[in-house]
């Protein structure tokens, strides 16, 4: 978006009522020929100029100090934003200059004994504007350079594509957690302190790191699937799985056996009661229990394997289970070495090619199943980003069509159709050279990146139409290069800023602890700032040639009121839509900057409207500080994959019949504890039944070698108190439990440096359950006497829940300060700044608050558009209130009916291009796409409700 401040002046009347002057307001003519200004620049002789000031300060400064200066005197001295002759015959659309009276009245006199009190405003604005005006007279005598040197420039970084990651999966773990999360030191200790083996006996909760697996969920279609018809269907099942093999390029075949994980030489079964029941047909299956069920003296878990669960009567710490409506069948595989690793994955790739086939096959009728793989999150995320390719395409259109619409005109020599079109293609070179440019340099290419040429599109388009609006408002009469010199000058500021404050948005993303969005916001600012440059370059240079084309058509057009003057086919159709000599003189003021001065101003100043929106924005606020409270924190990893994928209903059986027990968590002892200490271990049983107790932990699933091995000692009758005896008794104990000789960690000097318990998890199927149980997990540990440590695979991305809170509000914080800071630099009026704040705050607010309502989490891909609407923020509302606090209006009501009437259809066309940009995005078939277009339609919606209504509203009350 691209509004200017510095074109807004005071003391002006809106273009087409202009006020009657006075005599003593009557500007003089301002006499003598005009020298060549300094650096070269070739404007003409005999031209007088007057152009407008920068900023209001500009303006009252001059009035004091430039009375009597010749045009060329005001240029060197500085007090000019452009050279001698350039024109200014016809102001700007919007905010248009200043008159440098003669004499002052006394509310003239006022207001500039007012400004002379503050700060000077024009510190940076005048010299940006200066600079600007000798760029664009140098594009303008050279546009052929111009044009074709950012192109070329394209060409050669475009090459950088070659770069683009085509097969490679994402790591989803390293883009979508945190940084330096606690649960990643964790993983560490428990690495370099536990070791298993998953070839001999193998332990899922053991593990370090998630496995490679197949998991099928096996729905009966029947009250419950403890039946026999129904167990030997889902045998069926079984068997055809692992009957799967792959074959491999010279011929051999990976079966099933080779790949698995196996427990004493065996594959682990994938699921111990189908076991249980295959081993004897005749099981009894009204005897089981849950969630530990005894089949020979082997005891095992049934939490998590089984689900839609009714249970009867209490037998011992378990109860009866009467009815189970679904099974989980989990196919584990070998991860642990690197050639194993491999065969793992291909069988898995296999299982998701042939289980379709198998399911056909089968004919299964009394049950339904779905089916997921330690390789699908990555697969079908990386899916996903094939399915906006065609929706680019389709925004890519909608903008240009969008923006040959609003550069339309009727005249035939200042329709800006071509010049609208090129812009659009403007910001597709500047996605193509800064995308490259990144994958030069080796930044990642993450999933959540391809959102961003949607949102480029549509801002990247603003600053056109700016240029194009002020290219509208100069003379026909003058050369290219002082038109475009003029534009360039008069526009400075403008794009200056909202580039500035856009890019620094997206640049303090780069503070986050989630790689994703890192790189989303580094390629995203780095292409604004290539828009930027090849707006005021190329873009430039094909205005400057449609002012060619401007020429031609002017004069061929004069030359066709002779009826017997031929033009050419060519000429001819340059010039569609011809239409008749267009009066250079004739202002060029577009019907919404009327309708919003003639109708929405006063209509949104009457008393019965202030009422109004003050009332909706109670209703607003407080609708937004409770949203605020109901939004759900943390990324589902659901959301990754497209709506139609396998693992959608995957998860949804799975939180629906699965989600009583969460992940077993283990408990570590980190340092070395005399364990046969007495006290030392009645301090760790105190801590282990904080956790026992704790509302999110089962008491009755705690799985803990030293409670085993003191009973063992007392069974046996040992003094387990002394310390030769406790040690020397280990190794024959882990014989008998050897499941337990990877929870010990004994040194050579026979120390134990960690061992580990186990703690089974429930109630955690919520986000904000799984964030209050970790923190309350870790909080137990720290409080406890010895030191512990809580880990599970899970946690790397439960992490996430504690992360994303932090990382969002410090983000918010740090770019809101940056926004105050540049605020103050380039429109440092007090008013300005504090109304920027206050937009900020409640847009930020809104749309944190709203998205609660439309199913969205605070998780990394919406806190990329939290920052972004910070950016936003600032445009809609700095210059809506500069243009306030500028106005030389007496009354409030009259400030705030100009300052809409100036800005009032840029905010609106801002916002526009920008939703039209992203709008593609909601038919999406990806949540992570969606969630893009949902808060940024959310960010313009809110932003330019509080610069059309909110605080042109709120600043009359001032």
């Amino acid at each position: 978006m691209s509004l200017s401040p510095s074109k807004v002046a005071p003391g002006v009347e809106p273009e087409g009522k202009p006020e009657p002057e006075s005599a003593s307001q009557k500007r003089e003519p301002e006499a003598g020929p005009a020298p060549d200004p300094p650096g070269g620049w070739d404007l003409g002789a005999g031209q007088e100029s007057e152009p407008p000031p920068s900023s209001r300060q500009e303006s009252e400064r001059l009035l004091e100090s430039s009375q009597g200066q010749e045009p060329e005197a005001r240029w060197a001295s500085g007090q000019s934003a452009e050279p001698p002759g350039a024109s200014a015959q016809e102001p700007p659309s919007g905010p248009v200059p200043a008159r440098r009276d003669s004499s002052l009245s006394a509310s003239q006199l006022g207001n500039q004994l007012f400004s002379s009190a503050r700060c000077r405003t024009d510190c940076l604005e005048a010299p940006l504007s200066r600079a600007f005006g000798w760029l664009g007279w140098k594009v303008g005598s050279h546009p052929w350079i111009f044009l074709l040197a950012p192109m070329v420039l394209t060409a050669a970084l475009g090459t950088g594509f070659v770069y683009l990651p085509k097969d490679e999966d994402e790591d989803l773990e390293e883009q979508y957690t945190p940084i330096g999360s606690p649960a990643k030191a964790e993983r560490r200790f428990v690495r370099g302190h536990f070791t298993t083996n998953d070839s001999y006996r193998f332990s899922a909760s053991r593990q370090s790191t998630e496995v490679n697996f197949a998991s099928i969920l096996v729905v009966s279609n029947t009250a419950s699937l403890l039946e026999q018809e129904i167990l030997s269907e889902v045998s069926k099942l079984d068997d055809a799985v692992q009957a799967l093999y792959v074959t491999q390029e010279d011929g051999t075949r990976i079966h099933y056996s080779q790949a698995c994980a196996k427990n004493q030489g065996h594959c682990v079964p994938s699921n111990p009661l189908l076991a249980a029941w295959r081993a004897n047909n005749s099981l009894n299956l009204k005897n089981i229990t849950f969630p530990i069920c005894n089949q020979n003296g082997q005891p095992f878990y049934l939490a998590s394997l089984v689900g839609g669960i009714v249970l009867g009567e209490s037998v011992g710490t378990n109860q009866l289970l009467l009815e189970a409506k679904a099974m989980r069948l989990l196919y584990y595989l070998k991860t642990e070495d690197g050639e194993d690793n491999e065969r793992s994955k291909a069988w898995l790739i296999l299982f998701l090619n042939q289980f379709s086939s198998i399911e056909k096959s089968l004919a299964l009728k009394k049950i339904q199943v779905v089916y997921f793989t330690s390789l699908s999150r990555e697969l079908e995320f990386e899916a996903t980003s094939m399915t906006v390719i065609p929706l680019f395409h389709l925004a890519y259109l909608l903008i240009i069509l969008f923006a040959v619409i609003s550069c339309y005109r009727c005249d035939c020599v200042r329709n800006k159709m071509w010049v609208a079109a090129f812009g659009v293609i403007s910001a597709a070179l500047a996605v193509v050279s800064g995308f490259g440019l990144m994958l030069y340099i080796g930044v990642p290419f993450v999933i959540i990146v391809a959102n961003s040429p949607f949102l480029i599109l549509g801002v990247g388009v603003d600053d056109m139409f700016i240029m194009i609006s002020a290219w509208q408002k100069t003379s026909l009469m003058d050369s290219i290069k002082q038109r475009l010199s003029s534009v360039y000058s008069k526009v400075a500021v403008s794009i200056t800023i909202t580039t500035i404050t856009n890019v620094l948005a997206f640049y303090t993303g780069i503070m986050t602890s989630f790689r994703s969005v890192q790189y989303f916001c580094i390629y995203t600012g780095t292409t604004l700032l290539f828009c930027y440059f090849y707006n005021i370059t190329c873009f430039g240079a094909f205005m400057a040639l449609d002012g060619k084309r401007e020429v031609v058509c002017l004069r061929w057009l004069k030359k066709s009121e002779t009826p017997d003057q031929k033009c050419s086919s060519l000429k001819k159709s340059c010039c569609l839509p011809f239409d008749s000599l267009p009066d250079e003189q004739e202002a060029d003021i577009h019907p919404m900057n009327l309708f919003f001065r003639d109708y929405f101003g006063p209509f949104l100043t009457s008393t019965e409207s202030k009422f109004f929106v003050v009332l909706l924005y109670i209703l607003y606020i407080i609708s937004s500080i409770y949203g605020c409270f109901q939004v759900q924190e943390g990324l589902d990893l659901r959301n990754l994959a497209s709506d139609d994928s396998y693992i959608t209903p995957y998860f949804n059986i799975d939180e629906e019949y699965f989600s009583d027990y969460g992940p077993r968590v283990m408990v570590i002892v980190t340092e070395i504890l005399d364990y046969w200490n007495k006290d030392a271990r009645q301090r760790l049983e105190k801590c282990l039944a904080d956790f026992e107790n704790n509302d999110y932990v089962d008491k009755n699933l705690t799985e803990f070698w030293l409670r085993e091995y003191v009973r063992y000692m007392e069974n046996n009758r040992q003094d387990i108190n002394d310390k030769n005896t406790f040690i020397n008794s280990i190794s024959n104990f882990l014989m008998d439990f050897p499941l337990f000789v990877y929870d010990i960690n004994i040194s050579s000097s026979h120390e134990i440096i960690a061992s580990r318990a186990f703690i089974q998890t429930i109630g955690v199927s919520s986000a904000n359950n799984k964030k209050m149980m970790l923190f309350q997990l870790r909080s137990l540990a720290e409080k406890c006497e010895i030191p512990l440590m809580v880990y599970n695979q899970a946690f790397i991305y439960f992490d996430q829940y504690a992360a994303i809170l932090e990382n969002t509000v410090r983000n918010v914080i740090v770019a809101s300060t940056a926004m105050f800071i540049v605020s103050l630099l380039l429109i440092p009026h007090p008013l300005c700044s504090l109304w920027v704040t206050f937009a900020i705050a409640s847009v930020i607010v809104g749309v944190t608050g709203f998205m609660a309502f439309w199913n969205v989490n605070l998780d990394s891909i919406s806190m990329i558009n939290l920052v972004i609407c910070i950016g936003f923020s600032f445009d809609f509302s700095a210059h809506i209130s500069y243009a306030f606090v500028s106005s030389s209006k007496p009354s409030v009501n009259q400030k705030t009916i100009e300052a809409l009437y100036q800005l009032g259809y840029p905010v609106l066309q801002s916002a526009f291009s920008t939703v039209i940009g992203v709008c593609v995005l909601a038919a999406a078939k990806a949540y992570i796409f969606r969630t893009f277009f949902k808060i940024m339609f959310l960010v313009m919606v809110f932003g330019a409700a509080h610069g059309l209504i909110f605080i042109p509203v709120f600043l009359t009350f001032f």
